[in-house]
């Protein structure tokens, strides 16, 4: 097993537990007791010479976290006699979760850059914010787009439109479960919940509820009531999801709000099941409406999995960042967004051109919308603004779409909030395959109970047309680029037939993109007989790349599937 002494606490990696990959902390179980166990009697007991003598009772009352001695026996060792006890449902390791880190811009720290207004601009309520126009995923103009991204008009939330509507509700509480919340940022100091029923300082738990000095949330990586982050990350997050409206800095998706600031990712940015578990109990006990989670890795957590249960039961809304790491989530899954609970809804991250950001994990069966989450404008700690890239950009616009949703609608359950999120979405060809419905969340539309229409073609109308052979040297060249254009006239839908492919996986790439040039899908990697996914139109283009590094044998195409 490694080391990895950046993190805290202590961290291995759990190769040996078969199926498992993952980091943990070490000489740590979590262990669940089957009912009517006796506890004393259970944990006196030795198991390998190593004695089992400490736990820390979590606030689900039947779960345990077990400390033993890794130098006298292994993980897997322990864990597997521990699962094979008549008295214990399960044993599983304390595994490390991380954020889902991001790509900081650091150069919008010092340079404030000029961007046309939108048309819309006096027409609808717009934020006086001096840096609104730079964030695109609210409005997209496509003059305001990023550096070196074409952008695409309305590929955003469509906030605008929805705050005539409603702007949100001081009545919803939105726990940021991440790293803290500088609680001090001007944009966001106004925005914070305050527990009333508690005396700040007095280290006395004066309303009953179980923790001390918790005024505006909770510390679970330092088991303390300040949950100020010491990051940077759960500030960025909170302040897409709702910083004032007050004529400085950035606005969020709602003016009216309140942050639950909850710390269970310390200061490096990691933390523990144990910590997210607690996080998730506190913030279900408090009654928040939202639970805002752009953090993952670890492994799968039958413990962590009831805990969003548990809030699930509590009618709690649960988003979580997809990860960064450009995988499929359907095969290589991502914690705790692949959980299957019905208040899950799994968030990958879209570009200011309507496309999958290429860092973004993705699942056609596992993530469920899409989110602007490429060079995100948002606040920092020290009262400070940054621009961050990843899922975790991407998931606080969907918290703060729902927070407003949920300041106009009462009464639904997590799964029918989930299920109008993706109906109401906006369709995004870049998403087709990507995401369950293909679709980037639209504030407006889902206040206004607005299904877009999804034109899509019939499985079964498909005909296959011969066309001029597109296709590589075998082997293709380093730094190449390959362009041809197929057009069917009166074709509706199109999509290439690739014969054979023999790429560099995720360097070298087809890129097949419709008439207007919206991405539609990149090919990379190997197979034949592939079919891409569909293009409405009649025109496809298809673009080869690599680069210098691996040159494999190519690609052949000569034929492309079409309907009329």
């Amino acid at each position: 097993m490694r080391l990895k002494a950046f993190l805290a606490p202590a961290v291995v990696s759990a190769m040996a537990l078969s199926p498992l990959a993952a980091d943990y902390v070490p000489g740590e179980l979590i262990v669940k007791l089957k009912k009517d166990v006796s506890v004393e009697s259970f944990f006196g007991q030795s198991l390998h010479g190593s004695s089992l003598d400490r736990r820390i009772e979590l606030t689900s009352g039947d779960l345990y976290v077990v400390k033993f001695n890794e130098s006298l026996v292994s993980i897997d060792a322990i864990a597997k006699q521990m699962n094979e006890r008549a008295e214990v449902e399960y044993a599983e390791p304390n595994f490390i979760y991380e954020i889902v880190k991001p790509i900081v811009h650091t150069n919008v720290l010092e340079e404030i850059l000029s961007y046309n207004t939108s048309s819309d601009e006096g027409v609808y309520y717009t934020p006086a914010d001096e840096k609104f126009g730079q964030l695109w995923g609210l409005r997209n103009t496509g003059s305001n787009a990023p550096r070196g991204v074409s952008g695409l008009e309305g590929a955003d939330v469509d906030a605008l439109r929805a705050w005539e509507i409603t702007q949100g509700d001081r009545a919803i509480k939105i726990a940021v479960i991440d790293t803290g919340i500088d609680y001090n940022h001007p944009d966001l100091r106004d925005q914070m919940w305050t527990n009333e029923g508690e005396i700040p300082g007095n280290g006395i738990d004066d309303d009953g509820n179980g923790y001390i000095d918790d005024i505006h949330g909770y510390d679970f990586a330092n088991n303390d009531g300040d949950p100020m982050d010491g990051h940077s990350h759960g500030t960025h997050c909170a302040g897409t999801i709702g910083a004032s409206h007050n004529a400085i800095g950035v606005a969020g998706v709602m003016r009216d709000v309140q942050f639950v600031g909850i710390k269970f990712l310390t200061d490096s940015g990691s933390g523990s099941t144990e910590a997210a578990i607690k996080s998730i109990d506190y913030a279900t006990k408090i009654g928040v409406d939202i639970m805002s989670n752009s953090w993952g890795g670890g492994g799968r957590s039958e413990a962590l999995k009831e805990a969003i249960e548990r809030a699930n039961e509590a009618g709690i809304v649960f988003t979580a960042a997809a990860g960064n790491s450009s995988t499929d989530n359907d095969s290589k899954p991502h914690y705790p967004s692949n959980y299957n609970v019905d208040n899950v809804i799994s968030v990958a991250a879209t570009t200011a051109a309507d496309e999958l950001a290429s860092f973004s994990c993705y699942g056609r069966s596992t993530v469920h919308i899409g989110a602007p989450g490429h060079e995100i404008l948002s606040t920092v700690k020290g009262g400070r603004y940054a621009s961050y890239s990843g899922t975790s950009m991407a998931t606080p616009h969907v918290s703060g779409v729902i927070g407003l949703f949920l300041s106009e609608n009462k009464g639904l359950t997590p799964l029918q909030i989930r299920n109008k999120v993706m109906v109401t979405s906006d369709p995004v060809a870049a998403l087709r395959g990507k995401t369950i419905n293909a679709g980037r969340i639209n504030a407006y539309n889902l206040l206004t109970d607005t299904v877009p229409e999804r034109n899509e073609p019939n499985p079964e109308d498909w005909q296959t047309v011969n066309v001029s052979s597109f296709e590589s040297e075998h082997p293709y060249l380093e730094n190449q680029t390959l362009e041809t254009t197929y057009t069917v006239e009166g074709a509706k839908f199109m999509r290439v037939r690739v014969r054979k492919f023999d790429l560099e996986n995720r360097y070298d790439f087809i890129e097949v993109r419709d008439a207007r040039g919206v991405l539609i899908e990149k090919i990379t990697g190997s197979g034949e007989n592939y079919t891409s996914f569909f293009a409405e139109g009649d025109t496809l283009k298809l673009i080869f790349k690599s680069d210098r590094s691996v040159q494999k044998w190519g690609f052949a195409i000569d034929q492309v599937d079409v309907q009329y």
